[in-house]
């Protein structure tokens, strides 16, 4: 599935080179391929992916892994609302779909 984050796909997020690589915004015990399914990524080049300096890339870098995730379910919780749920029960929605909120 294309990402719910952005429209720009080929482009990385956070650079604007061309995208190499897809980062799923929540990960882990199985949750990589719910947010696979929900839309849940975001195009990056390898560098600001996985490859360059741990301070510029989202892998092995705390602070942007755990706002990767708050982007995500951000952008799923507005998905919801467009879709008809209100905000309280999209957040819950979420809550129940990922055993977690990060907001």
């Amino acid at each position: 599935m294309k990402g719910i984050v952005t429209e720009y796909n080929d482009i990385c997020l956070f650079c604007g080179k061309p995208t190499e690589a897809q980062h799923h915004l929540i990960y882990g015990k199985g949750l990589r391929a719910l947010a696979e399914k929900d839309g849940l990524k975001i195009p990056c080049c390898n560098d600001c992916h996985n490859i360059g300096d741990v301070l510029e890339r989202i892998h092995d870098n705390p602070m942007a892994e755990k706002l990767s995730k708050m982007m995500g379910q951000l952008a799923w919780e507005k998905r919801a609302v467009v879709n008809g749920m209100t905000e309280e029960e999209a957040r819950e929605a979420f809550r129940i779909r990922y055993n977690k909120s990060w907001l």
